[in-house]
This record gives structure tokens, sequence and C-alpha cells, in this order.
């Protein structure tokens, strides 16, 4: 189905204007398997004019977008959602090599992103206006009405992460899709390739030219320039706290929706059912070698229950099947790259040097980080604070639920945070205190499902995202008041 994509040379091409177009600055960046450093492809370096001419092809085909039926719209998502199903085993291929995911997380990945577009298709259909009366307020008889709609912004850019290279791709096209917008997608470098799979399955379910195109290349050298273009009109962010920053100083005056990082804790209480605990935090964390803002990632655990909850994780830890995806079912694999795996290896010599004790791992090859288990972390250690996105858990010992609830809360970050307990009276203090955007009772943090509201707080992001949610932020209201004579 995608040969089309790529020419002789594996080399990938972008979708701009409904033209699968090769590049004319003849760059060309390598996109090596963090498996085992193979070749895999090479994706364009397109140039600042190139960027231009996908964000103008954007511009000139929303207003047509917008003019097809809601309903023409939903049948094309729908049939995107069919076609993802359909070549799942291919594009999960692509991401085991790409991004070093294991088969059935990359399958699942898959089906849970045209699930998504399905969804979303749904919802968007069964969004309606509002009418307001006049009268409502004081001094203003019957005379006025206004009916209030949602109307599309324009040109959405979206910006994809690594780690989930297709569903947080859909996760931003199909809202802003079903929104009336158009979108241009620059994707992460390393992940480009499952990205690009992704846009040719919107493009074969029959989305007209212009109305999705890409841009590849390196932020560093093209990133400024699109996050700054005068002709984008919403910015839909996922990727680290740092870059977030950033583009949100830049990019004055432009909407944004940010997914940024994560240091999600779970708190585990006197009364928590421990094997639970165990089984989700290690789940959690582990997943996908920890590159997760929603991964587990430093326990909070009173000491009276501590020793029992530490002995049941690293037992689970201990099991745990590091290796290379593309030879095996694994848990742990490879990181994206050696310079994340450097960073990781930093916190892990720094928790050494400051007395924590290892538990389990703390070992490196290559980019592979073996899963790693800290007990007795103090506050002065990095790992206390800043986020590995590897194979590393802290585990912070605390006297009761307010200390647990105050470092929580001393994080730049407030994605999530977990709290497990038998009595809903404490979860219920828990979730009230701490400063995040979601708590999970006795359930690891997790991004969906995703009709629920996912959002950040402090250095977590902006805005809130969830399909309904997404949908209204790549939309606005626009009122038109009929004045009637009484």
């Amino acid at each position: 189905m995608f040969k089309n994509l790529c020419c002789e040379n594996n080399i990938y091409r972008n979708l701009v204007g409904g033209n699968w177009v090769t590049s004319e600055t003849s760059k060309l960046i390598e996109i090596k398997s963090p498996c085992d450093g193979s070749v895999i492809g090479k994706v364009q370096a397109m140039s600042k004019e190139e960027a231009d001419n996908a964000i103008a092809n954007a511009r000139d085909a929303q207003e047509g977008w917008n003019k097809i039926p809601l309903n023409e719209r939903a049948l094309i998502l729908l049939k995107a959602a069919d076609l993802l199903d359909k070549n799942a085993d291919e594009i999960a291929e692509v991401m085991i090599r790409e991004i070093a995911k294991d088969r059935n997380s990359a399958v699942s990945e898959v089906h849970r992103t045209a699930d998504y577009i399905r969804f979303t298709a749904d919802t968007a259909k069964n969004m309606t206006g509002e009418t307001v009366p006049g009268d409502l307020f004081p001094g203003t008889g019957k005379g006025k009405i206004s009916i209030v709609n949602r109307v599309p912004l324009g040109v959405v850019l979206a910006i994809s992460p690594f780690n989930y290279p297709v569903n947080l791709s859909a996760s931003k096209i199909a809202p802003a899709l079903m929104a009336g917008n158009s979108v241009v997608l620059k994707p992460a470098t390393q992940g480009s390739i499952s990205a690009l799979h992704l846009v040719r399955v919107f493009q074969e379910a029959g989305v007209p030219a212009g109305v999705l195109n890409t841009i590849t290349g390196r932020g560093s050298e093209i990133g400024d320039y699109v996050v700054t273009h005068p002709l984008v009109d919403f910015i839909n962010f996922t990727g680290s706290t740092e870059v977030g920053v950033h583009i949100s100083k830049i990019s004055t005056m432009t909407p944004l929706l940010m997914e940024l990082g994560g240091k999600d804790a779970a708190i585990v209480l006197e009364d928590a059912d421990l094997d639970l605990a165990a089984k989700n935090i290690v789940s959690g964390a582990y997943s996908y070698s920890g590159q997760r803002c929603t991964a587990v990632k430093r326990i909070l655990v009173v000491d009276k229950v501590a020793d029992e909850l530490v002995k049941k994780v690293e037992e689970k830890v201990k099991t745990l099947k590091v290796g290379n995806p593309l030879k095996e079912d694994v848990n742990i694999a490879p990181l994206i790259d050696d310079a994340a795996a450097d960073y990781v290896e930093e916190l892990i010599k720094d928790a050494k040097d400051k007395g924590a004790k290892l538990l389990v791992g703390g070992n490196r090859e290559g980019n592979l980080i073996y899963p790693t288990l800290f007990d007795y972390v103090t506050q002065d250690m990095r790992v206390a604070w800043e986020e590995p996105f590897g194979p590393v858990l802290p585990i912070i010992r605390v006297k009761d639920v307010d200390e647990a609830i105050d470092i929580t809360n001393k994080s730049k970050y407030g994605l999530q945070s977990s709290v497990f307990t038998k009595d809903i009276d404490k979860a219920f203090y828990v979730a009230d205190k701490v400063d995040v955007g979601t708590v999970q009772v006795n359930n690891k943090p997790e991004r969906g499902p995703d009709h629920f509201p996912f959002t950040g707080t402090k250095a977590s992001g902006i805005g809130t995202q969830g399909i309904r949610y997404s949908i209204e932020a790549m939309s606005r209201r626009k009122a038109i008041v009929l004045n009637i004579g009484e």
C-alpha cells in the first residue's frame, strides 16, 4: 500500500498539495533503528521555502475543506480508521524498527489510533451550537437572540513526538480535520517514517489535496520558523517541557495546546492493596522502557508498608524481559538514541553517588538501559525530580500522606499522580491536594480512555486534550445576533 511513499533508495518524501514531493535541498536525514543501528530509511530535510509552500497549500485548501459537510468529513475519517486496522501489522513493523517499540504495543497503538479516529468522527457529528436569549440579562428585551456555532481556526501546525508517532499524530490530525481546519504535520525526526505512513492512510481515505501536508527536517533548522509562521493559526505540540516553553515564548498570539513532561508519582498509603499497587507501578514505570510522559516516575510510599511494597516491586522488576524487539517480545528495549541513554546514566550515577540503594539494574549496554530500581532515594538526588524518560524508578519513603503530597507538589511538573488506598475518603483527600491534571485512584497514570480530559498543570502543558476537548480547542465560538422587533 505504501510503496509510492518512498523512492528507489528508500528515501521518504513529503505530502504537499496532494503530491509526494522530494526536497530540492537534496539534504537527507538518515533514520537509524535504535535496535541495531541499521539505516531504515532517509527523510527529507526541507528548507524554509519548502515549509512555506506546505503551509501555504494548507491555507489555500482550508476554506474548501470547511465547506464539505461534516458528515462527509466523518466518512473520510471512518475510511482512514478502517485502512489503519487493515494495515496494522505493516505499520507496526515500521514502528518496531524505527522507535524500538515492542510488537504488541506497536500493533495496539495502530488499532487504538483507528478507534480514536472513529470516535472523533462520531463525536464531531454530535457536537451542536446553542442559542442564547437576550432577555436573560437585565435591561434586554426579547428582541435579541444569539446563535452560537463553532468555526475552524484555519491552519493547524501539529508537532508530534517520537514515542507514539502514529497515535499522537492522529490525535492532532483527526480533531483538527473534523473541526474544519487544514493541518501541517511536523513529526519528530525519529518517528517521522511511521508518521508519514499514517498520513498516507489519510490521503488514501480521501482527504483532499492540500488539506493535510507534511514537513520533515531538523527542529533546530526549521522549528522556530514554522512555529512563528504568519499563516499558522494554532499549534498543537507534544514533546519536552524545554521545547514547549521555547515555543510558547516565540509564538506570540498563536493559540497553543501542549502536552509536555511529567514526574508522575505513585503514592502508596498504609491501607493499600500492595499487590495491586506493585503490579500497576511496574507496568506504569517500565512499559516502553519508561519513554512515556505518563510513566510512573517515582514511588512515594509511607514507611509503615514500604518494606513490603519494595519487596513486591523488586520481584516484578526482576522478571522484566530485556532485549531487541526485532528478535523477540520484550519489556525493556534500547532507548531512542545514545543521548537519551547518556542522560539516564547520569541520573543513575548521581543516585548511586549520593547513597541511594540500588536494588535492580543500573547497567547499560549501548543505548540499552536495564530496568533500574532504587530505594531510599532522597530529595537531594536528581532522580527524585528530573524526568528520566527511561526505565529508572526511584522509591522515596515518607512518614505520612501529607509528606507525600508535599513532595508531589514541589515538582515543576503536574501531569498525573496515582494514589493507592482502600479508603475513598483518603483517595479524595489526596486528589484534592495534589496539583496535577489527573489523579488515578488504584491505577497507574495513563493517557486514556481517549475521550477523557487529558491535561497538565505547571510545566506539564497548556490546555486540555481528549477527543471533544481537542475539537473544541481547535475551533472557536462565533456568534450571530438576531435583532428581532418585539
